[in-house]
């Protein structure tokens, strides 16, 4: 048995919840370091918050493409909001706070620009490596792409259920799987966490962006209050808060009584509910369709013509800088920086989807401009003066 320790780097164990893995194995990194006063998974947080990948989440959207509009939620809000529901979660089931607040901080890393339209986009371009799944995703960014292709160096369990977080399973309960698996070599979503922190995780990320998504879009006048089903306004609520304070409080109540990560029937009948109804007033709302098919179209011509440069250019920096295009010169420093990640010319689709995965959607539109637009011509000269006749 492991014994409590009041520093939360040491894997806390409830009475009810005991993890099927060492934590020897939990606390392991790909790169061994000695731990420091911060314990290993709150310096899980300082290296996850302190990362590119993280701090671009701001600009990335949600569901809703609005970057100037500070009311409507973003790709980072919903990691925050993810990361305190399930350090809430584990605090009311006595798990470790901590590791399931650095998973909520990491889940959505490998997130590309325009949300799931940006994803699907990149699935079609990048098929011939492999699909494009942003769990997948995720976990390359924290263990290879992550600064500046040094790695954020993460331990095994938070990596673990980054991997494994697919939140858009609507799972009812979660036991963690007891296998050690080569996270390197997960290309699917097929599998379970390996904690009970990862398992509250995964539920979490539901939970979050549910209400979330039922208030933007009031809040955008998608929808209107009224138009919620009475059984989920009667039950869940009918804002953010109240939505999160049930279900969080069920998922408390019934795992402690189940001995599993789980919601009651009564909750899942209705989360099911809420999310059918969002598919089809929120996510399939023509505006939202519209504009998934401009974002589609943005990340289509820029992997092509990313992929057509590096095909012509390779590794030869020079090259990028001299070009007139300004995306051409900072993708060649791009390659630059990264050249411990690309050392030889390497497979030219996976280069690009890194590379298009790590855009804000307000990057991404402005590399489109660049593209397509030809930069003005000036007739203007120093010490010339132009006169008609």
């Amino acid at each position: 048995m492991i014994k409590k320790n009041v520093n939360e780097s040491v894997i806390k164990m409830s009475e009810q919840f005991r993890n099927p893995i060492s934590e020897n194995q939990y606390k392991k990194r790909l790169i061994p370091r000695r731990e420091d006063v911060r314990g290993a998974f709150f310096r899980d947080h300082t290296a996850i918050i302190h990362s590119l990948p993280f701090r671009r989440l701001k600009h990335k959207a949600q569901v809703f493409f609005d970057p100037k509009n500070d009311h409507v939620c973003t790709r980072i809000e919903h990691a925050l909001h993810v990361a305190s529901i399930a350090a809430t979660i584990c605090k009311g089931l006595g798990l470790n706070e901590q590791v399931a607040y650095a998973i909520g901080l990491a889940h959505d890393l490998g997130h590309p620009p325009f949300g799931h339209a940006g994803e699907s986009a990149l699935k079609v371009k990048a098929s011939s490596i492999g699909e494009f799944i942003h769990e997948v995703h995720g976990l390359r960014v924290v263990d290879i792409l992550g600064n500046r292709g040094t790695s954020l160096n993460l331990t095994f369990i938070v990596r673990d259920g980054i991997i494994c977080h697919c939140g858009e399973n609507t799972d009812k309960e979660l036991n963690p799987r007891k296998q050690i698996l080569d996270l390197a070599k997960i290309k699917d979503k097929g599998n379970i966490p390996c904690s009970y922190e990862g398992c509250v995780t995964r539920l979490s990320d539901k939970i979050a962006y549910l209400g979330r998504d039922l208030e933007d879009a009031i809040y955008g006048g998608f929808i209107k209050r009224r138009n919620i089903p009475p059984k989920i306004k009667e039950v869940l609520g009918e804002t953010n808060g109240e939505i999160i304070d049930a279900l969080v409080l069920d998922v408390i109540k019934t795992s402690k009584r189940k001995g599993t990560i789980s919601f009651s029937d009564e909750k899942y009948e209705l989360i099911k509910k809420l999310y059918d109804f969002s598919v089809e007033k929120i996510y399939n709302h023509k505006a939202i369709l519209r504009y998934q098919t401009y974002c589609t179209k943005i990340v289509d011509q820029l992997f092509d013509y990313l992929k057509e440069i590096y095909d012509s250019y390779g590794n030869d920096y020079n090259r990028y800088k001299k070009s007139p295009v300004p995306l051409d010169g900072r993708f060649g420093n791009y390659l630059k920086k990264m050249k411990a990640v690309y050392r030889k010319k390497s497979n030219a689709k996976q280069i690009v989807t890194d590379y298009i995965a790590g855009m804000t959607d307000g990057y991404a539109l402005r590399c489109m401009r660049e593209i397509s637009l030809p930069e003005e011509l000036s007739f203007e000269r120093k010490n010339v003066c132009c006169q008609a006749g």
